[in-house]
């Protein structure tokens, strides 16, 4: 049998910490991944990771505060203190692995603005900050020697008197199906954009890991705090990375305006994600857009601040809309990009289900609330990840294997699968099921929502749930079989998508990025608090949490 003390579910940044972080506390450790660990979705991360460096004059309680008021007063305090304070540090040990970051004149660190905050904290390499991040994690990955299964895929965990014991894994390759036993599972499968079409996320980010925990009992908090990124092109929802704000863009609608100076004029374009959505949402909804979208100004930047800094977005928007930013603004729109919610775990990892962790986009320490500042996520996953697998290291010292049948559970697994791959045709496809469920979730949850447009959704989702159970697989080879795949994460997505329906529909105000035209202003009195979700027997079970306050009350938010 494949067993392991501690298995790490997910190869992106967070992943891959708390991978190193276990193996080099002697535990004996895995990671498995449905994709080769550098196609992990940290890839896209662009503008760069937070830290308040004393040395500048900054201070993590500055960070953290910004941090606060960027969760529109949602995020735990305990929790993004810890983050805050290890945001130093963090960046430091990445840079010691061999993270080569953008540098100043006088060769220290550069840092650029970001959204959200009052100084300059975010460290980058250029605009593709999260792939020079993940290669470089994947080099320490290697020198750590833990095994990787790449391109296996985790179907169902194994629980056994409410402990986990293992995973079932279907190896892609060659269409086995395997029992992975472990002392401890570590989820850091990402978020869980393509819930929604389009989204600026890798086609892979289908919420697998939310999905697997929550079918097995776990908690899921915040679901319905969807960050929607103000700078995504349309049609493909390609993101145009915070960086180019950061830099000094300008946000345009079609008379020319810089219409930021009305929703925000302290901040401007670098107010929080979601006040710059709904300002964009707000000026194409009054008829002030072209074609659905607003306009992004990087012109006055000059060739060689674009060349520099901003090289890979010039050529998204070159290869994708035919415009060069450093002649023509660009259109673009709010489009979806970022998961809030998520597994409810404490600052070490931990979720309700014993010794099973997660940590990253897939898990909600609650430091992001009802909005993520940029530059927040990557520092989330490295903090995270590292506190996770070291707990996890810790923890197996001390617990022995749970015992289970093997050749029982490889036997049922397999017998499941194959129903799925026994389907006959029924017109209906995969694909054509997922594009329904992500229209229908950007069509109604998206930056304004209403209660009848979330109960259209919920309603759509019941019928989707049952078109599920009878949607065939059109491929019935085991080898390499991504029809076999693709259906499989969209059970997942649809699991995932009703349990944010059903926080959106729950929360009866606006915070964050939940902002509903019924309920326009912010409740504190009735909705400073948490909504989690669990499986029950008729769908999502709601119950609410208080949030933890630990020295900074919450006061209106304007930028």
């Amino acid at each position: 049998m494949l067993e392991h003390d501690v298995l790490v579910v997910g190869a992106g940044l967070a992943g891959m910490r708390a991978a190193i972080a276990a193996s080099s506390r002697g535990a004996n450790t895995a990671i498995l991944s449905k994709v080769h660990p550098v196609r992990s979705h940290s890839n896209a991360a662009q503008g760069g990771i937070n830290a308040a460096l004393s040395d500048r004059g900054d201070a993590w309680e500055d960070h953290a505060y910004d941090t606060i008021k960027g969760s529109d007063f949602l995020g735990d305090q305990d929790a993004i203190e810890v983050m805050c304070k290890a945001a130093g540090q963090s960046l430091i040990d990445m840079e010691h692995f061999g993270v080569t970051f953008s540098r100043d004149e006088e060769g220290r660190l550069g840092t650029r603005a970001f959204g959200g905050q009052r100084r300059q904290r975010t460290f980058f390499v250029g605009d593709f900050t999260g792939q020079a991040l993940l290669h470089v994690m994947f080099e320490q990955l290697l020198k750590s020697g833990v095994r990787s299964y790449e391109e296996w895929f985790v179907t169902s965990l194994i629980i056994e008197d409410g402990i986990v014991a293992g995973v079932m894994a279907l190896e892609i390759r060659s269409g086995e199906i395997f029992a992975i036993r472990a002392k401890t599972v570590i989820f850091a499968t990402g978020g869980c954009g393509r819930v929604f079409e389009p989204s600026t996320n890798a086609l892979i980010v289908t919420g697998d890991g939310m999905a697997l925990t929550y079918n097995a009992g776990a908690s899921l908090m915040d679901m319905e705090m969807i960050q929607y990124h103000p700078t995504t092109l349309a049609g493909s929802g390609v993101l145009l990375s915070e960086a180019a704000r950061g830099e000094g863009a300008y946000l345009l609608n079609k008379d020319g305006d810089r219409f930021m100076k009305v929703y925000a004029p302290n901040m401007l374009e670098l107010a929080s994600r979601d006040v710059v959505s709904r300002s964009e949402q707000t000026e194409i909804n009054e008829g002030r857009g072209i074609d659905g979208c607003v306009l992004l100004d990087l012109r006055h930047l000059g060739e060689n601040v674009i060349m520099e800094k901003l090289w890979q977005i010039r050529e998204l928007g070159m290869d994708l809309v035919g415009k060069d930013m450093i002649k023509e603004p660009i259109p673009i729109r709010p489009g979806m990009h970022y998961i809030m919610g998520g597994i409810k775990t404490d600052i070490d990892g931990l979720t309700n289900i014993p010794r099973v962790y997660a940590a990253g986009e897939c898990a909600n320490v609650s430091v992001h609330g009802g909005n993520r500042l940029g530059a927040n996520s990557l520092l989330d996953t490295i903090v995270f990840g590292e506190r996770s697998g070291n707990h996890a290291a810790e923890a197996v010292k001390h617990i022995k294997y749970v015992d289970f049948d093997e050749q029982a559970k490889i036997k049922e697994e397999k017998a499941r699968i194959q129903s799925i791959l026994d389907r006959p045709q029924n017109g209906d496809r995969v694909s054509k099921l997922r594009l329904d469920m992500g229209t229908s979730m950007n069509d109604n949850i998206a930056v304004y929502r209403d209660e009848e447009g979330i109960k259209k959704t919920v309603n759509d989702l019941k019928d989707m749930k049952v078109r599920y159970q009878d949607v065939p697989v059109d491929s019935k080879g085991k080898i390499f079989n991504t029809d076999l795949i693709f259906h499989l994460e969209l059970g997942f997505m649809l699991d995932v998508a009703e349990t944010i329906a059903a926080g959106a529909l729950e929360r009866k105000e606006s915070r964050g990025a939940q902002s509903r035209t019924d309920y326009p202003d912010r409740d504190d009195e009735n909705w400073l608090k948490h909504i989690l979700v669990t499986q029950g027997e008729d769908g999502p079970q709601l119950s609410t949490s208080e949030v933890s306050i630990t020295q900074w009350e919450p006061v209106e938010r304007t930028y």
